[in-house]
């Protein structure tokens, strides 16, 4: 399945490598907005080029490494203008604390500094140092006038550093260092002011303290839905059940059982404009949970468990936009075995959804816990759209897409 993030895809982006030992996972920071679209051109300061070669930066790029201010390029304009003028984001990492310095005083004695000091981009700063650098007040007045000209900024992590201690400074890991630079990258998206409530994975209603009821839900479908929306500018909160990572820049809420999803969706749907209802909420749960575990008893018998009704939470939202509160889109999941467009249709008229996605969840390559997903948009206009298998990122990006062409202009 392609790689291209729909976000990073032809975005032109300075990747800043400053000279600390962290220098090396510029590399993989590197690599990853390549494949994910974007361009990137490196510039490496004097100090950073001890650490890793600019030969590394051209291998993964295919482009040439930008090292010294006064190197014109035979037929280019000055790097630090030409590169500034283009620039959709600047990042720099790692950024050491000298280089935090000089980007909050204004200086712009390399090629970097200047960059930092001509462009209109937005700059995004992974700093990296040993703790009492970090923690020093030079350096955090230094970030402090930074965050207030726009900065953003992202990390440090906790952990072993190279001098061998465990404390504050570490470089944070390359994924999430390209999460923020997409989220930076999407803050003027189409879903900009928005906020969005996606759910996500299988609930797990207890029969004791030990064991539950519970489906194949892998929780997958719903945090692509959470990350594309983040994505294009919108303020997320995730409601899941499953046991991914948490999203970097999305709220998340962890629950377990459909009584918990319910209430965490019908609280943070009040003043939502959409829901994408994408969690296999299980339709029934045991109707008494044992206070200990349940014991065999004896050789033979089995075990009788009474089922009832969990509140039906679609419906719920569905009654609070009649009360005039509520999601002003709501999407919905149908996960069926058979008969999938009658029974696709019928829930979206039954939870008043202005659209379904439908699947079939008994396909080898579109069902649950897999990477791919083969669907079908109902909406509730009458129209039906079928897609191909795609993955699931894929298939998140064209139901907001679906999302953002509805004749809906959500609520301020």
């Amino acid at each position: 399945m392609p790689t291209s993030i729909k976000i990073l895809h032809n975005k032109h982006i300075i990747l800043g490598v400053t000279g600390g030992i962290a220098a090396y996972k510029a590399a993989a920071v590197c690599s990853q907005l390549v494949q994910g679209g974007a361009r990137v051109d490196v510039v490496m300061t004097e100090a950073a080029q001890k650490f890793i070669t600019p030969l590394t930066f051209q291998a993964l790029t295919h482009r040439p490494v930008y090292t010294d201010m006064f190197d014109i390029p035979p037929g280019q304009n000055i790097p630090h203008i030409s590169l500034a003028d283009t620039a959709d984001l600047l990042l720099i990492a790692p950024a050491t604390a000298h280089t935090l310095a000089k980007l909050a005083n204004g200086l712009a004695d390399d090629l970097l500094a200047a960059i930092a000091l001509a462009t209109p981009a937005p700059l995004l700063l992974a700093p990296a140092m040993e703790t009492d650098m970090w923690r020093h007040p030079a350096t955090q007045a230094n970030l402090e006038k930074l965050r207030a000209w726009g900065a953003v900024v992202v990390g440090p992590a906790e952990g072993r550093l190279a001098s061998g201690a465990t404390g504050q400074g570490r470089l944070v890991e390359p994924d999430e260092i390209v999460s923020a630079a997409r989220v930076v990258l999407g803050r003027r998206g189409g879903m900009s002011g928005w906020r969005v409530v996606v759910t996500a994975g299988g609930t797990r209603e207890a029969i004791d303290p030990v064991r539950f009821v519970s489906n194949h839900s892998s929780g997958k479908m719903g945090y692509a839905v959470a990350v594309a929306a983040r994505d294009r500018g919108a303020a997320v909160t995730l409601i899941t059940t499953a046991g991914l990572p948490d999203p970097f820049g999305v709220e998340v809420i962890h629950v377990a059982s459909a009584e918990e999803m319910r209430a965490a969706t019908l609280e943070k749907t009040r003043q939502a404009h959409l829901l994408v209802m994408a969690a296999a909420v299980a339709d029934f749960r045991p109707g008494t949970v044992a206070e200990q575990k349940i014991k065999k008893k004896g050789d033979t018998g089995g075990l009788a468990l009474e089922l009832v009704r969990n509140p039906d939470i679609l419906a719920e939202v569905a009654a609070q936009k009649a009360a005039g509160f509520g999601p002003t889109i709501t999407v919905g999941f149908a996960a069926e075995t058979e008969d999938l467009l009658n029974n696709a249709q019928s829930k979206l008229a039954r939870k008043r959804l202005d659209f379904i996605v439908a699947n079939d969840v008994s396909a080898a390559d579109a069902g649950f816990a897999v990477d791919t997903n083969r669907v079908t948009l109902l909406f509730a206009g009458g129209s039906v759209e079928e897609l191909p298998l795609l993955s699931k990122v894929e298939v998140a990006e064209t139901i907001l897409d679906r999302v953002e062409c509805l004749n809906v202009q959500p609520a301020a």
